[in-house]
């Protein structure tokens, strides 16, 4: 008799090396007792043996000397469980530890559920429900967020000298060190890539000069302003998402909140400064960078001297370009330190948390650079700047 193929009837038993039953009738019922040391690594006994005594009304397993069981002991009793329904069988397990009959509620309870795909198919006023619910909350959540940065950005403006200036001058540092290389290629990049399409046509007409407006007025109005954002979304605002929620996670942020420190003023404020600040530098920057650009395609491409090129780009570019790209920067800033940091202080509190909280800080902060973008510009047209 192996455990694998056990036979069973009235007095018969199974004794294995790791595991052993008995199947026997009494009392109309048939009674399974298992006993020993259960392991994966050996045979599970078979339920196939009990097929011979479907005169039974009930199936009562019991212990007898049950040592230690892992999973095999658990697979056997669901596997019985499983037969007596299908032979109209009661399976009965009340005298079993208690741990054992928790598991098998567990497991009954899992199979009892409904598949995934019954779940998917909810009409579409559940599915409505849920995503307006979800969105009314998120509102919520997102309003009373910009509420509380509010308020501390007018304490800092009554009392300057408690904010926590030397944490912002660092997060600026890190601003400046984390987005300058990639600010400096991808407007060097852009500069270059707009005077070289505008080369192709202009050329033709006799007209390569204007290169040089195109280009400056490109970059400083939109460009310019519009890279070192998008750059800065990226790397800042996925920063701050990154620390503020592994903030979360240490709970760290509940212990400043268990010690009457206000999270926003202390980690908030601080990060949203910072890139408000350096946004409008970093903007500047990338519009330099952007004419540099153009100058190389000019000097290069179109044999325009360097000092034509720059003389016509004064004369076209005027200072209220330049301020209206940095004044569209400013905001630029203040939606990605805002993305950022409710992203990081609203995660999850797991490290998958951490990773889609930082995912949605970028998602968010890009999306609040190009609404910024298009409202500027509609009113930049109403008054003809």
């Amino acid at each position: 008799m192996t455990a694998s193929e056990p036979s069973a009837g009235e007095g018969q038993g199974f004794k294995a090396a790791t595991a052993q039953w008995d199947a026997g009738a009494a009392s109309g019922d048939c009674v399974v007792k298992v006993g020993g040391d259960w392991r994966l690594e050996s045979p599970v006994p078979s339920w196939k043996g009990l097929c011979n005594l479907k005169a039974a009304a009930n199936v009562r397993v019991l212990p007898a000397d049950l040592g230690k069981w892992d999973t095999s002991l658990l697979l056997f009793l669901v596997h019985g469980r499983k037969w007596c329904v299908e032979s109209k069988h009661q399976f009965i397990t009340d005298a079993l530890p208690e741990n054992l009959q928790t598991l098998l509620r567990q497991v009954a309870e899992a199979a009892k559920a409904p598949p995934q795909a019954q779940r998917a198919a909810r009409t579409i006023f559940e599915r409505t429900e849920t995503w307006a619910t979800k969105l009314g909350k998120d509102a919520r959540d997102n309003i009373s967020f910009i509420g509380e940065c509010t308020l501390g950005l007018v304490g800092v403006l009554k009392r300057p000298h408690q904010f926590r200036w030397v944490d912002c001058v660092v997060e600026m540092q890190q601003c400046w060190a984390a987005s300058l290389p990639i600010v400096s290629l991808g407007s060097f990049l852009v500069g270059v890539i707009l005077a070289f399409q505008a080369a192709i046509q202009l050329r033709q007409y006799g007209a390569a000069i204007f290169v040089a407006d195109l280009v400056g007025l490109s970059v400083v109005r939109e460009m310019g302003p519009m890279m070192a954002a998008i750059i800065l979304a990226g790397g800042i605002g996925a920063a701050f998402a990154a620390q503020l929620g592994n903030m979360k996670v240490d709970e760290e942020i509940d212990a400043l909140e268990t010690l009457g420190i206000s999270t926003v003023d202390f980690l908030a404020l601080p990060r949203l400064l910072a890139a408000t600040v350096m946004m409008p530098i970093m903007a500047l920057y990338a519009n330099v960078l952007g004419i540099l650009g153009g100058m190389f395609v000019a000097a290069t491409m179109l044999n325009i001297p360097a000092a034509a090129y720059w003389v016509e780009t004064q004369n076209r570019v005027g200072l209220g370009d330049v301020s209206s790209g940095l004044i569209k920067s400013v905001f630029f800033g203040l939606g990605i330190g805002i993305a950022g940091c409710l992203r990081g202080m609203k995660c999850d509190r797991s490290a998958a948390g951490v990773g889609k909280a930082t995912t949605s800080a970028v998602v968010t902060g890009i999306l609040l650079i190009v609404v910024t973008d298009a409202v500027f510009a509609l009113i930049f047209n109403v008054l003809r700047i």
